[in-house]
């Protein structure tokens, strides 16, 4: 078990190292293209979301910082990615900068427990279909589009491989059965994602 131990530890070093430059190969691909075309607004909300609730759910159960430090490493660079989304596809407004006043404001009061714990605990079983939705609606605007040329594939690779490692060093600091799920389910979806990409990639669509 002590293996174990050390061998999950090792794993979630890997893991949040790589959480790093998550989405760097995905904002410097669409700082190239200078195009959002084939991204999923809605998807990058949803996920948004998800990652938030995670966040301050294991947080606020006092869970190893190394079991879900990757969370808040990443929400930092969706920040990003999400600035960069709207920038191109001229979205942001007096509206948008209202929305994520009030999207910190209420980030705050979960992280400070404001918030009772209850409530995590009832929207945390719910980041596992909204995880899944985000995925889901950005896989079907590549395939609607048929055009990969904005999507990084090695972003969702980063992605599929992560969550991989944490269905391993969930299951050995916890084995939330809501975590496990979570992760378990996004290896799948992300994994659907890369392949598309790389598929349009190879074969985009052709202009009569």
């Amino acid at each position: 078990m002590t293996l174990l131990q050390q061998f999950a530890d090792l794993l979630s070093l890997i893991t949040i190292g790589m959480c790093f430059v998550l989405k760097v190969p995905q904002i410097l691909k669409l700082i190239s293209v200078k195009s959002a075309d084939g991204i999923s607004t809605l998807g990058l909300f949803l996920e948004l979301t998800s990652y938030t609730v995670m966040t301050s759910y294991n947080y606020a159960n006092g869970y190893s910082l190394l079991s879900y430090l990757e969370y808040p490493i990443i929400l930092l660079q969706e920040y990003i990615l999400i600035f960069l989304v709207m920038k191109y596809l001229n979205m942001i407004n007096i509206w948008s900068l209202i929305c994520a006043i009030v999207y910190f404001a209420l980030s705050g009061c979960l992280l400070l427990e404001i918030v009772p714990k209850i409530i995590l605990s009832f929207l945390t079983p719910m980041c596992t279909p909204i995880s899944a939705s985000s995925k889901v609606v950005q896989l079907l605007a590549i395939l609607r589009a048929r055009n990969a040329e904005s999507v990084s594939p090695l972003t969702w690779f980063i992605s599929a491989f992560t969550n991989l490692t944490r269905v391993f060093t969930i299951w050995m600091d916890s084995a939330d059965l809501l975590l496990l799920g979570n992760f378990i389910i996004s290896v799948l979806l992300s994994s659907s994602i890369m392949f598309s990409a790389l598929y349009y990639r190879n074969y985009p669509l052709k202009q009569d």
